[in-house]
């Protein structure tokens, strides 16, 4: 899709009226790219930096219907967020899969076990399936050997899902860019264009890809939707809005699975405050999160884990999991992530509500806060509030989020062999799976030692699908960066091969794209800085 020269040619064209430009190459900018895509409107879509580089690629890897959501009465939300959680899992087949939880249920818990059935039962009644069950603290034991049984009252089996969240927005990207849409990375707004009303028109744009540098460029259209997460307010800044959104981290911490085996996830409420905190398997590690703090630094683009925020899940650990003994040790990598809610000057963050807010301020239209599972919701509640602008669009129709992948090649026999590889390896690559058929080497459909992730994917990720810096490839097409020790430098050698090759770079840049990168784990992503 995205071949040697395409950002080129998009700035070669892209001076030129747009029914709607969107703001933000998130998981909510890309829903509402795709929906408007969808309507028949002439869409551009821009990032300051790689898409997904926010947010976006920094959550909990959950689909999930919000059961927390119900502890602080967010029904609608909840409601919502289950019946979407059901069509992704329907539709984005390879991409979303079903995810086991164990609820830990102990004496000490603030709140009894029987609400916690009760909100259960109430979550499997909104999906029309009952999935959850209840067992005692030696069902639970046999269940995970490895639990506190101290005081430990019983739990809960339940289904929610999980995803790998940078490639869902990139899928959702390149369907709409499949559908005539264009979307442009490393490209940030740096004002808005307003017409003799004083309504927004237009963007300021600014090509800051490296290497790439060339002159600002103004540009026009009929709407602009600012999907910026943390930068909400930022883009809001332009036309003199004071600031709405609160900033709040999360941070989670990327264990080895040799030193806690899970198959299944496991949830429980954290001693200290009895904010439900979980352990989960992904991508052959256990993620363990997450915090809720209020962000006071400065960087939103790279934000990082505090050593008390690292404390308070190393301490989660070693509650539920106290013969394991995890230290930071055994830390593969950290990320955080920010969430923006309306502030409403709560004292507990956690308390802020997590439900999405749509308004518009002279001609800009704003969408922030919500969650990962819900954001077609959230594109189809801002494009309803521009559908007098254009009227005769059908916004919403009610199709499936994904195209057809049928499969019209035959398939490698390394992977017709591997059928849970090869179904997640399409579900990630969408219609492009076909390319990667056509291109795959034998010898590259092998996996990166420690890894699920094959060498072809890395190729094809550096020809067809965007990557402008090699931390685009090692944290967001792949997540080499995060699941393998030190971020992945042992393969440099081979990667630096694919990378020259495919993006052209000669030595000075390769050069300068490694020693970024490594200073971009150390810095943010090592637990060996922490602060």
């Amino acid at each position: 899709m995205w071949q040697h020269g395409w950002r080129e040619k998009i700035w070669s064209e892209i001076d030129k009226p747009w029914d709607v430009i969107v703001i933000g190459g998130g998981i909510t900018g890309a829903g509402i790219f795709l929906e408007a895509v969808r309507s028949g409107m002439k869409v551009l879509l821009v990032e300051a930096r790689d898409f997904a580089s926010g947010t976006s690629s920094r959550s909990s890897k959950m689909v999930h219907g919000g059961l927390r959501y119900l502890r602080n009465a967010q029904i609608r939300m909840t409601n919502e967020s289950v019946h979407e959680r059901e069509r992704l899992l329907k539709e984005g087949r390879g991409l979303i899969q079903p995810l086991a939880f164990l609820m830990l249920n102990y004496a000490h818990d603030p709140i009894p076990w029987w609400l916690f059935g009760f909100g259960l039962a109430f979550y499997d009644i909104l999906a029309r399936k009952w999935s959850h069950r209840r067992y005692n603290a030696s069902g639970m034991l046999n269940l995970c050997p490895y639990i506190n049984t101290k005081q430990l009252l019983g739990g809960y089996r339940y289904i929610d899902a999980q995803t790998d969240d940078a490639r869902l927005v990139l899928r959702i990207i390149q369907e709409a860019v499949h559908l005539g849409g264009v979307a442009l990375s490393y490209s940030r707004v740096i004002d808005l264009l307003r017409d003799k009303d004083g309504n927004v028109s237009g963007i300021v744009l600014e090509n800051n890809a490296p290497y790439r540098h060339g002159k600002n460029t103004m540009i026009h259209s009929r709407v602009v939707i600012n999907a910026t997460g943390a930068w909400t307010d930022q883009i809001r800044s332009y036309i003199d809005k004071p600031p709405r959104i609160r900033k709040l981290r999360g941070s989670h911490i990327l264990f080895r699975q040799d030193r806690l085996p899970l198959n299944r996830a496991v949830t429980a409420l954290h001693p200290e405050d009895a904010r439900p905190v979980y352990a989960l398997p992904w991508e052959g590690t256990i993620l363990v999160g997450t915090t809720d703090v209020d962000h006071q630094n400065s960087d939103i683009a790279e934000p990082k884990i505090s050593r008390l925020e690292a404390e308070y899940l190393l301490s989660f650990a070693r509650h539920v999991f106290p013969t394991v003994n995890l230290t930071t040790k055994d830390a593969l990598s950290a990320f955080s992530g920010i969430r923006s809610v309306i502030n409403t000057g709560k004292d507990d963050p956690s308390k802020e509500s997590r439900e999405h807010f749509v308004f518009l301020e002279n001609g800009l239209l704003t969408v922030s806060g919500g969650k990962l599972t819900t954001f077609r919701l959230m594109a189809l509640d801002a494009l309803a509030r521009i559908k007098d602008i254009f009227p005769g669009k059908r916004i919403g129709r009610r199709v499936s989020l994904f195209s057809s992948t049928e499969i019209s090649e035959p398939i490698p026999i390394s992977l017709s062999t591997d059928l849970e590889t090869s179904g997640k390896l399409f579900g990630k690559l969408g219609k492009s799976h076909q390319a990667f058929i056509n291109f795959a080497d034998e010898e590259e459909l092998t996996r990166i030692p420690g890894t699920a992730i094959l060498w072809a994917e890395l190729r094809h990720a550096a020809r067809f699908e965007g990557v402008v810096r090699l931390e685009d490839l090692l944290f967001r097409r792949t997540r080499i960066g995060n699941i393998l020790p030190n971020g992945g430098m042992e393969h440099m050698d081979r990667i630096k091969s694919i990378m020259q090759t495919e993006l052209r770079w000669n030595d000075e840049m390769w050069l300068k794209e490694m020693k970024d990168y490594r200073s971009l784990y150390n810095e943010k992503y090592s637990l060996n800085s922490l602060e």
